[in-house]
């Protein structure tokens, strides 16, 4: 798909940064990755705009296309993708921004149509924008019958997701699941005490204005709201790391200790690694293995933020075979490429990228690396395998095929415990 990234002073900065990011994740890119890039160029509140309108026309896209389909009677596929993005980016200001004027949303949606270069088409945007003004109660969810369908529209995910999520944890399940797919997660993060004084760091938070709560989920993890600038400060200091509380809990359950020597199989981007490293107060040894030099280089900068000396940077396919003694390590950690099913709050466009053949291609990926790991832990020592999933063939199903002793198995949902959809196997040789 071409692309025309749009330069306007007369469009507001967040508007502007949205359209040309939502075009390039409909292009293939990520989104996480480019508003990160994007935050250095707005201001805090247009920097707050920007992310709204991003993740919330991703969440929202199937309940916006059946909106927008219904006012033009076209098909969105049959429209130029600038006009796609942006009628998305209209009807999800009218329908969901409430503080946003109808004035603001429809103009600004028709001009960065005209500074796309498809001035041709700015009075059908502008046309589709005015009719859902004036009907703004207009539910694309009402009339469907078929239950699965009508979960789909209404929480907006693809109909073969919603179906494959009740026939694995039953229709109210997965309709509860797909709901709080479309919710903001909490900001979590943990003190890297290796750096910082916890009680010093909540001390700074709490003056600032920040509401902290203690993780109900894993030791040593908060949620927070406010302080955005301090967190960020905190962060770029390396006395924190912004982690989500089930990502915390996958790395906390392989129990490091000083003295240890670890694998970290699919170490990228270091949260867990750098965990690890300050629970065992930066005196393990561990080698942080990645296939990815770009990714790897993630690892290595966040270790040297928090100045960790014992982390050793290893590129290799986890696929093949290991270029260590078997028997090496006393703890492997396995977190495994998988679907991202679990994070689909932060990463909403996962949901219309996934093929339905997809989740054997990672179990398969998941059994050859989990199969690697074993040859090269150490009779009793401990393996923790995880994914970012909540599919069972990624998950229950990959850990049947290893010969080690399950100490328990442990998942946590969106839903019901606010962290992102994490599957945890903690075994033992």
């Amino acid at each position: 798909m071409a692309i025309v990234l749009v330069k306007s002073k007369e469009i507001s900065p967040a508007r502007v940064a949205a359209f040309n990011i939502l075009q390039q994740v409909e292009n293939g890119a990520f989104s996480s990755v480019l508003l990160a890039a994007e935050e250095p160029n707005l201001q805090p509140l247009d920097r707050a705009l920007c992310h709204e309108l991003v993740l919330g026309v991703l969440r929202w896209q199937l309940f916006l296309d059946r909106i927008a389909e219904h006012f033009s009677k076209r098909r969105v596929e049959s429209l130029d993708a600038a006009v796609r993005i942006a009628l998305r980016l209209g009807l999800y200001q009218l329908r969901f921004l409430t503080r946003i004027p109808a004035s603001a949303a429809v103009n600004e949606s028709v001009s960065l149509v005209r500074a796309a270069r498809l001035s041709s088409a700015t009075a059908f945007v502008n046309a589709v924008l005015r009719r859902a003004v004036r009907e703004k109660e207009y539910d694309p969810a009402a009339e469907i019958v078929d239950p699965l369908e009508k979960i789909a529209v209404q929480t907006s995910h693809p109909v073969w997701l919603i179906e494959r999520w009740a026939n694995s944890f039953g229709l109210e399940e997965a309709e509860a699941f797909a709901r709080a797919n479309n919710t903001v997660p909490p900001t979590a993060f943990r003190v890297v005490e290796f750096r910082a004084k916890q009680s010093d760091v909540l001390s700074k938070l709490s003056a600032a204005g920040a509401v902290l709560k203690s993780s109900d989920i894993v030791k040593g993890a908060w949620r927070v709201s406010g302080a955005t600038s301090l967190l960020r400060e905190l962060s770029a200091a390396g006395e924190i790391y912004l982690q989500d509380e089930a990502s915390q809990l996958a790395a906390d359950a392989l129990e490091v200790f000083n003295g240890d020597w670890v694998l970290d199989l699919c170490a990228a981007p270091g949260g867990k690694t750098t965990l690890m490293a300050d629970r065992a107060g930066g005196y393990a040894g561990i080698v942080a293995a990645d296939r990815s030099a770009t990714r790897l280089a993630t690892v290595v900068a966040t270790a040297l933020l928090h100045q960790f000396a014992g982390i050793d940077p290893v590129i290799l396919d986890a696929t093949e075979q290991l270029p260590f003694t078997p028997g090496t390590f006393n703890k492997v950690l396995v977190d495994a490429p998988c679907s991202g099913t679990g994070t689909l709050r932060a990463n909403p466009e996962i949901r219309w990228r996934l093929a339905p053949a997809d989740f054997a291609n990672f179990a398969q990926q998941q059994k050859q690396i989990l199969s690697r790991a074993v040859e090269v832990l150490m009779p009793g020592g401990r393996l923790v395998y995880s994914t970012c999933s909540v599919e069972r063939d990624e998950n229950e199903e990959v850990i049947e095929t290893i010969d080690l002793k399950l100490i328990k198995t442990l998942r946590t949902w969106p839903h019901r415990d606010g962290a992102d959809g994490f599957f945890v196997g903690i075994f033992q040789k």
